[in-house]
């Protein structure tokens, strides 16, 4: 114990062990939280390149639709939309 006590005697040695400490943490920016703002701005990331790509896929879907076959085909497969006088069957594989 008296071995690790000098070192703390030097009053520089003290002051940059105690700014450390403060800094790494007890401070408002310490290191922990820095390390889950990068987790968070990395999810961020990823979230923002898969909303692009969705943004490009609508994009093209509106562009499609101005063609009325075409928003037909989708109303009558995506949406499951029918005509007043026809009976839709689903049929699943299990």
């Amino acid at each position: 114990m008296k071995k690790y006590l000098f070192i703390f005697k030097n009053k520089y040695i003290l002051a940059i062990s105690i700014f450390l400490v403060y800094n790494l943490f007890l401070d408002e920016v310490d290191i922990f939280t820095i390390i889950n703002q990068n987790k968070k701005l990395s999810a961020l990331r990823s979230t923002q390149s898969e909303m692009a790509l969705k943004l490009k896929e609508t994009k093209y879907v509106l562009s499609q639709i101005k063609d009325l076959s075409y928003l037909e085909k989708l109303a009558r497969e995506e949406k499951m939309f029918k005509k007043d006088d026809e009976d839709i069957f689903v049929i699943t594989y299990k």
